[in-house]
């Protein structure tokens, strides 16, 4: 019998087959193909610079189809990732069935899927991207017994020729309407594509960074997911992104992820919130307020947060948006409510008051449980991230916290309920720690605590090693007091880091 839920799923390979993509087969993905008229499969992976790569294959035959399916297909590592050498660099890739959805860009009728990496034994390959975010999420279910979701807010620029009519004020762009906000319609067909490739999206809006410069206007907007388990997270994610460049490039704009891209306006974060779930419900809150398992989690990220660093701010650039004094954070705290803080507690619906029927007297009050839209926000990550990476690693960090024994009182210390940079903090603002100014202390502190990352067999030597790497490499310890003045020097930067992750 078809089933009301799965026929309105945006995804149309999931309203074909009447189940959710989480059971997806073998033979349902060759049914969808026989029936469809499926004339090309597309596999889909990331590589080291956080992009996603395509492997394509032309259906010749369903001998053919079952063989790419069963076994995959081979490909060079080392092109794909700094730390695999080229005299052992050959991986299989494998599609992950339940990623399948249509390409929206396709000219022939084709089926995308995301794979997973094996190395020469069969063996899921230890420094995969997807593979370490699935070895983080084992661990925190061994350690709490709960499931670990995250979504993300994805913030990028649209980039076009500067019009004269309805001018937004500049830097007040947040959820503006046409049209004085003139990407709405561009933003709402990346919300339709990513939402038929599998994405749960909560909503999207015109963010607050506008300005115009040389001829050109840039409007910030973002599209925000709705919580899933952490992997299905990463996935929807790295799709999102592909698609937004994409139809970007179809409608001739152009787009940027970039986490700052001139000085003085709003820079562009990718804002991860999490949440831990038990039996279908949400732990994060227990009789209207923050659980101390969410205290815990809280502390495990204040203890983590310069190396968390390593993985999503992983360009000279993000650390010219984390500067002090601006809504990206700079001290390791967190607080209700607060932008300042580098880890927030929005609001959760914890009131427990029916505020539907209060808007709407035609309506009956309900107990409609709230509870579960309670996450806590992680707001020092940007698009410069390896997303796979970013949510392992805050993952390690929030089950950390379950393994400290001081964690409640490691998140009293750093609780502030205020902005922080106001100037009666002062004495507490001297007591917090500091994240990192530059890829090559963010390495640095990936280093000091490598051994919490890599327990569980989490993050794999050779990733730690290859991450730390790259960061130290762009040898920027100096480079924020370098171009401070010099707008063509920084122009340079944010030309050459303009299309990162």
């Amino acid at each position: 019998m078809e089933n009301k839920h799965l026929t309105l799923n945006a995804n149309p390979v999931v309203a074909f087959l009447q189940k959710p993509a989480s059971e997806f087969t073998r033979a349902d993905i060759i049914r969808y193909v026989m029936e469809n008229n499926i004339e090309m499969v597309n596999f889909m992976y990331p590589g080291g610079d956080g992009k996603l790569k395509t492997l394509n294959f032309v259906i010749n035959d369903l001998a053919y189809l079952e063989t790419i399916l069963t076994c995959g297909e081979r490909v060079d590592g080392s092109s794909l990732f700094s730390f695999i050498q080229a005299g052992s660099s050959d991986l299989y890739v494998l599609p992950r069935f339940s990623t399948a959805f249509r390409d929206p860009f396709a000219q022939v009728p084709t089926l995308t899927m995301l794979c997973a990496y094996f190395d020469k034994d069969g063996n899921p390959l230890a420094s995969a991207p997807e593979q370490t975010l699935h070895k983080a999420c084992e661990a925190f279910r061994e350690v709490t017994g709960m499931e670990f979701h995250a979504m993300g807010e994805l913030e990028y620029y649209v980039i076009t020729e500067e019009e004269e009519e309805f001018p937004t004020i500049d830097q007040r762009g947040f959820h503006e309407s046409g049209p004085y906000a003139k990407q709405g319609e561009f933003r709402q067909m990346c919300m339709k594509y990513i939402a038929q490739a599998g994405g749960q999206i909560k909503y999207g809006h015109s963010e607050v960074g506008n300005f115009s410069q040389d001829g050109l206007t840039y409007e910030q907007n973002e599209i925000e997911f709705l919580p899933v388990p952490a992997e299905q997270a990463a996935d929807q994610l790295t799709i999102a992104k592909w698609i937004i460049r994409n139809l970007g490039y179809q409608y001739g704009l152009n787009v940027t992820f970039a986490p700052k891209i001139t000085v003085g306006k709003a820079g562009s974060g990718l804002h991860i919130h999490m949440r831990m779930v038990k039996d279908g419900r949400n732990m994060m809150v227990r009789d209207g307020k923050l659980s101390d398992e969410a205290r815990r989690m809280i502390a495990g990220m204040m203890d983590l947060a310069p190396a968390i660093t390593a993985f999503g701010n992983k360009n000279p650039m993000s650390y010219f948006r984390l500067v002090p004094h601006q809504e990206a954070p700079t001290n390791v705290c967190w607080g209700d409510r607060n932008r300042s803080v580098l880890v927030r507690v929005p609001l959760g619906w914890t009131a427990g008051v029916d505020m539907s029927a209060q808007a709407n007297p035609a309506e009956v009050p309900t107990n409609f449980d709230t509870s579960i839209k309670q996450t806590v926000e992680m707001r020092s990550p940007d698009g410069s991230a390896d997303v796979y990476q970013l949510i392992a690693g805050l993952c390690v960090a929030c089950r950390h916290g379950f393994e400290m024994p001081d964690a409640l009182e490691v998140a009293e210390r750093t609780y502030v309920n205020v902005n922080i940079h106001d100037r009666a903090n002062a004495k507490v603002l001297n007591q917090l720690a500091q994240l990192p100014d530059c890829c090559v202390a963010s390495a640095a502190c990936l280093e000091q605590c490598r051994g919490v990352f890599e327990q569980h067999g989490v993050f794999s030597p050779a990733m730690i090693d290859g991450i730390t790497a790259a960061l130290r490499a762009f040898n920027d310890t100096t480079l924020r007091t370098d171009v401070h003045g010099n707008p063509k020097e920084l122009q340079k930067l944010v030309t050459r880091y303009f299309h990162c992750g």
